[in-house]
């Protein structure tokens, strides 16, 4: 074959069935050895076949490299064959671009619209702007800027390494150019910049500008998908949850054509589980059923998660033992998913099992079974546990472990344990760490080990409000109200809030948020009379509301009237006139639950007949006929 018949195959004819329906390495060999007997190796069409076969339908990608460095006159097609599999499936980016460097050394050949595409996403990968720079010009030495696939990875490179400015030119002159001539775009270069523009997009949400994603989001001309997906995924991931929620259910209303996929559903249940959208959950776990959406490993571990944190827990053991593959992660929801309704029990029963079965506990499993034994007041056992993790494990404790043992120990009144094994950490102490111990402090009453911890606590987080209302609380529990008036004009003087209450609750499908003292919801008539009715039913059974902690220095009327519009007792007024007799009420609140307000939703519980189940900033109560699953212990 010369040199110029050579030049012009880019791809292997298509006569080689025996190499292309191979089902396995053994058999790909022996053809091998069939072709070396026959001499027809020499065939440059026939070798590149086989590096195809080997590389990437098989698998076998240190096979495809034997065959291909063994090419006396590698063509164009083998080339990109093994820079793709080497790029994408062993992902490994500098070897690719090592033999991309080969290819540009081979006078003759020339890279090609296929090349581009795996060699950029190898620049992307290692975001190397610089090496990426020089093969842009290569595309624009080739004349291939106008390649639909080669752009999108061009610009996919940019965004990879940061450089939003350069994408933006190069989007630009794309996108203008084909809304300067609407008319003469195919199908096929709208369907382009579709991905261009989701590129684009995907860029601005990495860099956490999703104002900018969202702007360029809108003004989409047609959407996919995956557009959807993106700006779902970004609002989840940056804790913009509402948002998240807000934008699934547009996709739904606004465009037919696009349906949720198997990313879709991943993507949005981690909002769904903050939100605690019980009705929005099971719809997305219907809609997997329904569509023939496999739930696997991980959209399994999303399920349970989401039932556990929508408080829904029966539920969530449910769907766990009805996955058939489970990993560390669906492991680690289920007891992190008990743990946090306080059936500490149940949590290390599941470890248990864990170890059992032969699966590999991660340090995350030991967070989960530690935050048990936290919740559960089982000190020995969560010695024992932290023990395990460093000597049988092996794992090094990080610092939530140390915050689950000091919650452990602070929390049984042990104080002075907790604050030793603080000194003993080989990190330093975060803010996380010290609030539990003020937790502890103010839980117990020991105001002196509050000052200290408090003080450390504002040294390393001075613009935290946490610090400065519960050693305000703890001085308003022992009635000091100069203490209190110290506290408060410190914060005053730093310039620092405190984070207002917010509680919100699921009815319909739709979720409503109430903050302390709101009176912003159009049902603020109804909500204020049925409050009004659970007082007077609470006052009627002798109830009387614990003013214990609140930070004000008025009367008691004053301050029975504050906690009266805390609001958690607001989201359950609004459940009781909202929903039938027999619907249990879920709240969650974005602060630890008070002492008034869990001692009031008990009685609540009772009086109405109502299952109630809050779920705060570190636990999941569930009240009924009286009483609370944390047995008045969190």
């Amino acid at each position: 074959m010369n040199i110029k018949s050579f030049k012009s195959y880019t791809t292997p004819a298509p006569n080689f069935p025996e190499i292309s329906n191979c089902k396995n390495i053994k058999e790909l060999k022996q053809i091998h050895a069939k072709l070396i007997k026959t001499a027809k190796i020499h065939d440059p069409l026939i070798t590149a076949e086989l590096v195809k076969c080997s590389a990437l339908s098989l698998g076998d990608l240190n096979y495809g490299r034997l065959l291909f460095y063994r090419m006396n006159q590698p063509n164009p097609f083998s080339y990109n064959t093994i820079i793709r599999a080497i790029s994408e499936v062993e992902d490994d980016p500098l070897e690719a671009l090592s033999i991309f460097t080969l290819m540009l050394c081979d006078d003759f050949i020339s890279p090609n619209n296929f090349t581009f595409p795996s060699v950029l996403k190898a620049c992307a990968k290692l975001a190397n702007l610089g090496v990426g720079k020089q093969v842009h010009a290569h595309v624009t030495k080739l004349g291939l800027e106008d390649d639909d696939f080669v752009v999108s990875n061009l610009l996919r490179m940019y965004v990879m390494c940061g450089v939003m400015d350069d994408a933006h030119v190069l989007f630009s002159r794309r996108i203008l150019h084909d809304d300067d001539n609407v008319n003469g775009v195919s199908k096929r270069r709208e369907d382009g910049d579709v991905v261009l523009r989701n590129v684009m997009v995907d860029g601005y949400v990495k860099l956490g500008d999703l104002g900018a994603a969202r702007q360029l989001f809108d003004k989409m001309p047609k959407r996919s998908v995956v557009s959807w997906n993106g700006m779902i995924a970004g609002y989840a991931q940056r804790g913009w949850f509402r948002d998240a929620i807000e934008i699934f259910r547009e996709m739904q209303l606004v465009d037919e054509n696009v349906k949720p996929n198997y990313v879709t559903l991943v993507s949005i249940l981690p909002a769904i589980s903050h939100m605690g959208a019980l009705e929005l959950g099971k719809w997305i776990h219907l809609y997997a059923e329904r569509n023939d959406i496999e739930i696997d490993d991980v959209l399994g571990s999303a399920l349970v998660d989401m039932y556990s944190k929508c408080g829904s827990v029966e539920k969530a053991i449910q769907v766990f033992e009805s996955l058939p593959r489970k990993n560390t992660i669906t492991w680690n929801a289920i007891i992190n998913g008990l743990a946090t309704h306080g059936r500490a029990t149940e949590s290390i029963h599941y470890f248990s099992m864990m170890l059992d079965m032969g699966i590999e506990p991660s340090d995350v499993t030991y967070i989960g079974v530690l935050s048990a034994c936290s919740h559960g007041g089982k000190v020995s056992e969560g010695k024992m546990f932290f023990d395990h993790m460093i000597r049988v494990a092996g794992f090094k404790p990080r610092i939530e472990h140390y915050g689950c043992m000091v919650d452990l120990l602070g929390r049984n009144g042990l104080l002075r344990d907790a604050e030793e094994l603080v000194g003993k950490m080989p990190m330093k102490p975060d803010a996380v760490i010290y609030k539990s111990l003020l937790g502890a402090c103010k839980m117990h009453s020991d105001i002196e080990m509050g000052r200290r911890v408090a003080k450390h606590l504002m040294e390393i987080a001075p613009s935290d409000s946490g610090s400065y209302v519960a050693l305000s609380n703890m001085y308003a529990s022992l009635e000091d109200w100069d203490g209190v008036t110290e506290v408060r004009l410190l914060m005053k003087n730093r310039d620092i809030r405190k984070d207002p209450g917010c509680s919100w609750i699921e009815i319909d499908g739709a979720v409503h948020e109430f903050l302390v003292e709101d009176d912003s919801h159009p049902h603020v008539k109804e909500i204020r009379l049925m409050l009004g009715e659970i007082s007077n039913k609470l006052q009627s059974i002798g109830y009387q509301p614990n003013t214990k902690h609140v930070l004000l220095n008025v009367d008691e009327e004053a301050k029975q009237s504050a906690l009266f519009y805390h609001s958690e007792k607001i989201a359950v007024a609004f459940g009781l006139i909202s929903t039938s007799s027999q619907t249990p009420l879920r709240v969650v609140k974005n602060l630890r639950i008070c002492d008034d307000c869990h001692s009031s939703i008990k009685m609540i519980s009772k009086l109405y007949s109502r299952k109630i189940i809050v779920r705060d900033r570190k636990r999941f109560h569930h009240f009924e006929d009286g009483s609370c699953s944390c047995n008045d212990y969190w």
